[in-house]
């Protein structure tokens, strides 16, 4: 008899609702402006004492489609901790890329290591033409229409290092102008 009466007021107990609202004490959620694109996951590992250490390197490129991109690494010994460092790394160094219309205003080189890009500008509609890891950081930038060429290594870190050392060297003619002292005009 005394086990049935435990058993109704454990159900009781049970039964109740919690005490807090515990959705009450988060944060709300903010939806940022950025899209994120993994383009590479590597297994690294270090050897010590007692064996091999694994760990995970991450790579990130983040950007609006409006002309501004950024690129970050992140290393966790698992890998969604590593993206999620890398997407936070990516966001600190967001870059404007300067845009003719849905292209690049003028032909760039991009060098990284041993990794050289050369971008250049296409017409509308043309689309673009590019491999892997160009392509990510290149349509999460918001460029529609360029063709790339790359050369040496095609390593999808160098690849992506080279095509944002090459984004940040674009300028439109208004910028140049400037730079210079001079009207937008003669420059064209």
């Amino acid at each position: 008899m005394v086990a049935t009466e435990n058993k109704q007021e454990r159900k009781e107990k049970t039964d109740r609702k919690p005490r807090r609202d515990n959705n009450r004490n988060q944060a709300p959620r903010v939806e940022d402006e950025f899209d994120k694109k993994m383009v590479a996951v590597n297994r690294i590992s270090k050897t010590v004492k007692g064996g091999r250490k694994m760990r995970f390197n991450a790579l990130v490129c983040v950007g609006n489609h409006k002309g501004k991109v950024g690129i970050g690494m992140g290393k966790a010994t698992e890998v969604s901790l590593a993206i999620e460092k890398a997407t936070v790394a990516a966001k600190k160094h967001v870059i404007d890329v300067a845009m003719n219309g849905t292209t690049i205003p003028h032909e760039v080189d991009g060098i990284f290591e041993t990794t050289k890009i050369i971008m250049m500008p296409s017409k509308e509609g043309n689309g673009v033409i590019a491999g892997g890891a160009v392509r990510d950081v290149v349509e999460l930038a918001g460029i529609r229409d360029i063709t790339t060429k790359l050369y040496g290594s095609n390593n999808p870190v160098n690849c992506v290092k080279a095509t944002f050392e090459g984004l940040k060297a674009l300028k439109t003619a208004e910028q140049v102008a400037a730079l210079r002292g001079v009207s937008s005009d003669t420059l064209k």
